[in-house]
């Protein structure tokens, strides 16, 4: 998602967000940022994929499942897959002038972690740009010298 504001001092900028895949590493996450594979999570959901056809295999012909808790189930299975797309990590960046060599003058930085989230921040930003000239200093946006 791309906008182009200008500000009250004339300056137009730019601002950008895109979504990542990946948790950005901060110094605070340095001890833990090693991951040993996905191989922990692919057994698992094996298991439990297992265990779940073992389950429906061998449930006798006179059971009736009703469909609130057919409908119940497939509820709690998607709700986690749901809650991690939406509420990933994205970058949100306002830049403003150019040195002459296809660089910014002034940029700013920040991650914002949720899609409803993301609009909101832009639209502060946005807001506080075409007021300040600047983005708001109390917003997720910090100057990148």
């Amino acid at each position: 998602m791309t906008r182009v504001v200008r500000g009250a001092d004339g300056r137009q900028w730019t601002l950008r967000s895109q979504l990542e895949w990946r948790s950005p590493a901060t110094a605070d996450d340095f001890e833990h940022d090693v991951s040993v594979g996905n191989a922990a999570a692919i057994v698992l959901l094996a298991l439990v994929l297992t265990l779940g056809v073992v389950l429906i295999v061998w449930t006798p012909d006179d059971v009736v499942v009703p469909l609130w808790v057919v409908l119940l189930v497939l509820m709690l299975i998607l709700f986690f897959p749901t809650r991690w797309a939406l509420r990933r990590p994205w970058t949100v960046v306002a830049e403003t002038g150019d040195n002459g060599e296809n660089e910014p003058v002034e940029r700013w930085v920040g991650v914002v972690r949720g899609v409803f989230t993301v609009r909101q921040q832009i639209k502060r930003v946005e807001k506080s740009i075409a007021v300040d000239s600047v983005p708001g200093i109390e917003g997720p946006l910090q100057p990148v010298a």
